[in-house]
């Protein structure tokens, strides 16, 4: 079941949302400010966030560029902010589509398929929140977990990003700065070497031999590639 996290401090008109989306086959959560929905994210993922802008604390474009920097879950602006210079501020800071209020909750649930169905394609096809699965690894989105051969793997939520990305993109030679921009945000002034820690972190948990990875490899000059097969490096 896809799940989606509503932030709006409306809790009247989240309510309302929150309804119609449940009736249509969705999980949905509500939060009422950023902070909250930092706390909510932090406990479990999602397959969409719809954002307000006016929002008390941090702003809604405050929260998507936090949220970007962490993942790269997809963001639906829905806002009665309609000028240009709001819409151009929302896709910059990474919202991925920005709805503008009054919305009919057709036309909201239209942009929240239409927008699912592209991340499914991003991450590799088949059904939002559904298992990945590769090699010895089953990596359930919706549940925010990896397993090993049936044996759940405890990762931070940065080892999960680069883990998802990495399967999503098998066989493909995925370069540093690539991996920084998707799991860290394009905004992140992050160090590469930091892409080489986690790394480093991940192989400790989910490799047999981590001096000798199998599966999630060194491509030298070129990045990391998942190896499903688990070969000889």
């Amino acid at each position: 079941m896809p799940s989606i996290l509503i932030v709006d401090d409306d809790a009247d008109l989240s309510a309302i949302v929150a309804r119609y989306l449940e009736s249509e086959g969705f999980a949905v959560e509500r939060a009422a400010s950023a902070e909250e929905a930092y706390d909510v994210l932090a406990a479990r993922a999602f397959d969409l966030v719809l954002l307000d802008i006016n929002l008390p604390g941090d702003d809604g474009f405050a929260a998507c560029a936090a949220l970007r920097r962490a993942s790269d879950v997809p963001i639906v602006f829905a806002s009665a902010r309609t000028s240009e210079t709001d819409r151009i501020v929302g896709l910059d800071t990474g919202g991925d589509d920005y709805l503008p209020k009054p919305y009919s909750l057709r036309e909201l649930l239209a942009h929240v398929n239409a927008l699912l169905r592209r991340s499914c394609g991003r991450a590799g096809g088949g059904a939002a929140g559904a298992a990945l699965s590769a090699g010895p690894f089953v990596l359930d989105e919706g549940a925010g977990a990896v397993l090993k051969d049936g044996e759940s793997v405890a990762l931070s939520p940065k080892e999960f990003a680069l883990v998802r990305f990495l399967m999503a993109h098998e066989g493909e030679a995925v370069s540093k700065e690539r991996l920084l921009a998707e799991v860290w945000g394009a905004f992140s002034e992050v160090e590469p070497q930091t892409v080489s820690v986690h790394m480093s972190w991940l192989r400790a948990k989910l490799e047999d031999d981590p001096a000798h990875p199998a599966y999630f490899k060194t491509v030298r000059g070129r990045g990391y590639r998942f190896d499903a097969e688990g070969g000889a490096s």
